[in-house]
């Protein structure tokens, strides 16, 4: 039987395909489920039955047909801060409320937005996190006793510091073990889950060799329990609401961002294409329902979801499966967990780390040496240093203001005036010296934007021509493709100057957005659609009929070549009636009119 949607042309072969793509990702996400917990300061089962629950929504009402969602790596620096300040109940409350924005974002189609935040700021705080991360692990690894965590780094980089000489040797070797195997297995059979294979082995190393000398999961949390997860609902109130909106916004933003990029990476090896708005409602109704059964905040887990479409999954049943061979393994093999030594969860967490810590893209965008680069360095440093709130805010500010500054730079006026010597009469900067300049006529191309960050540079460039108040001055537009308010607001001061001693604006080639704010503002009306032309020479033939005849007799600019006829004809001559007249002259003729070519 065909299904339609997302599971068009689905068959016995493609269950098959479900089924093993299913249990693979599930038994990678068991030790990371319950590593991620661990690392966000909560049980190890809550991670536990993240997997479950948000694992299975995320794959029914999202997106992208092979996200693979729950608790992820990127989390775990917010997770923590929040239990550490507010407490786990409040954890959920936050879980709950940024599911909400999740969905609200989803229903005002803001998916797409998500997708505008700079490069270097994701890859900045991604990477701050990875450290973040990896760093935490360290006590574990080494089996430091007496150790206090804090939420910020420098604090916890002092606690291991002071007991560093509380290494355990017995932590040390079982951690090295479960390292060597996640380093090792890949490289000899590749499809085997390296995590899963590390902690079984090192658990059993440690449980044969080390019993009672190295600390354990039951040991520091108690025994996991094989009951299902039981639904709760916490006390909410309005002041904790109010408390936890900035925590509950970090968590949906950061959600939001981690599950669109995973899904932007399944449709790069799929060729896929996800909705964008349909994946942030699934996702804030995950994490608007696993809260209700102890479970942390979810995203889409950009290494599972990879690894669910490299294992063979067609469609999003992959990720219902993935969910439910954990609570099998919940239900089953639970209570075994407990025996696992946190010094194999921590080779587990500083690889995640690792594959995280987009370490190529960082030193890529490094060696750029450009603006990029800072973004880039800064973003990282408030994330390890302070918190990813303000990373993020200070780096987007430097993103936006550096990427301004940018455009404004690309701005050019400059003025012009034809090239006789090229074929088309060329407007060429050049031709403007000292000498060689129309009095009457001042011709500017502007290239660029015209907005808020550059409107400045074309006013004061402008108004400097007014001064010498020309009869006419010609704008050259076609290379400015956007105008805001701003640059409209310089644009009609410009205008309302040329006024004040009758003199006329012109515009030509201006392009279908900047001609749109213009008619909006009715500054158009102001110009006069008769002073806009499609091209340039139609504008200089029209300044040409329009020029006081008495200033053009004698003058030696010849700025143009008309200029020559025009300075020693009178009057009543009969090249001059012509011109003014708009009739074409001969193509002989000292006189004939301009035929700039725009493209040039």
């Amino acid at each position: 039987m065909k299904w339609m949607g997302r599971y068009a042309g689905y068959n016995g072969s493609s269950f098959r395909k479900d089924m093993l793509s299913g249990l693979i990702v599930g038994i990678i996400a068991i030790p990371l489920g319950m590593a991620f917990a661990i690392a966000s300061g909560v049980k190890p089962e809550y991670g536990l039955y993240t997997t479950v629950i948000a694992g299975i929504l995320i794959s029914l009402l999202g997106g992208s047909k092979f996200q693979i969602g729950g608790p992820t790596g990127a989390f775990i620096p917010i997770l923590f801060a929040i239990v550490m300040q507010y407490g786990y109940e409040n954890l959920l409350i936050a879980g709950i409320m940024a599911g909400v924005m999740l969905v609200l974002m989803g229903l005002f189609k803001l998916g797409a937005l998500i997708k505008f935040i700079p490069r270097p700021v994701t890859i900045g705080f991604t990477a701050g996190i990875a450290v973040i991360i990896f760093s935490g692990q360290i006590a574990n690894f080494l089996g430091l006793h007496g150790i206090e965590k804090h939420e910020d780094f420098w604090s916890n980089m002092k606690e291991i510091g002071t007991h560093i000489s509380t290494v355990n040797i017995y932590s040390l070797l079982t951690a090295g073990s479960c390292l060597a195997v996640i380093l090792l297995v890949p490289r000899f059979a590749p499809k085997v889950p390296a995590s899963l294979v590390g902690l079984i082995l090192s658990t059993v190393v440690a449980a044969l060799f080390f019993e009672g000398q190295v600390t354990t999961i039951g040991s520091s949390f108690g025994a996991i329990s094989s009951s299902l997860p039981q639904f709760h609902v916490p006390e909410i109130t309005w002041e904790r609401i109010v408390n936890l909106l900035q925590p509950a916004f970090v968590i949906a933003m950061l959600g939001g961002i981690e599950s669109l990029l995973s899904a932007v990476v399944a449709d790069g090896m799929t060729g896929s294409r996800h909705n964008s708005n349909r994946e942030l409602i699934g996702q804030g109704i995950a994490n608007m329902v696993t809260p209700l059964f102890g479970g942390i905040p979810a995203t889409g887990a950009i290494a599972r979801t990879a690894t669910n479409i490299k294992s063979g999954a067609v469609s999003p049943l992959s990720g219902v499966i993935h969910g439910v061979v954990v609570l099998l393994v919940i239900v089953l093999f639970a209570p075994y967990a407990s025996h696992i030594p946190l010094a194999s969860m921590a080779p587990v967490l500083m690889m995640v780390a690792w594959n995280m810590s987009e370490r190529r893209s960082f030193m890529h965008v490094m060696k750029t040496k450009t603006s990029d680069s800072l973004v880039l360095l800064i973003t990282f440093l408030l994330t390890v240093f302070t918190s990813l709130t303000t990373a993020v805010e200070v780096g987007l500010i430097m993103a936006v203001l550096l990427f301004v500054k940018r455009m404004s730079e690309m701005l050019k006026v400059a003025k012009v005036l034809p090239d006789p010597n090229h074929k088309h009469e060329k407007v060429m900067d050049y031709m403007v010296r000292e000498g060689h300049d129309c009095p009457q006529i001042n011709l500017y191309t502007i290239e660029g934007p015209l907005f808020f960050g550059a409107a400045d540079r074309f006013e004061k460039s402008v108004m400097d021509a007014i001064q010498r108040r020309p009869g006419i001055l010609l704008l050259r537009m076609g290379k400015v493709p956007f105008m805001d308010t701003t640059g409209e607001s310089n644009l009609a001061h410009v205008v309302k100057h040329m006024e004040r001693f009758r003199g006329t604006v012109l515009l030509s080639g201006i392009q279908a957005q900047p001609l749109e704010m213009l008619k909006k503002t009715g500054l158009i009306e102001r110009i006069s659609p008769d002073h806009m032309f499609e091209h340039t020479g139609e504008a200089i033939n029209y300044a040409l009929t329009h020029l006081d005849d008495q200033k053009c007799k004698g003058c030696k600019h010849f700025a143009f070549r008309e200029c020559a006829a025009l300075a020693s004809a009178g009057t009543d001559s009969e090249h001059m009636i012509k011109l003014k007249s708009g009739k074409r002259v001969e193509a002989n003729s000292p006189i004939n009119p301009l035929k700039i070519d725009e493209t040039m």
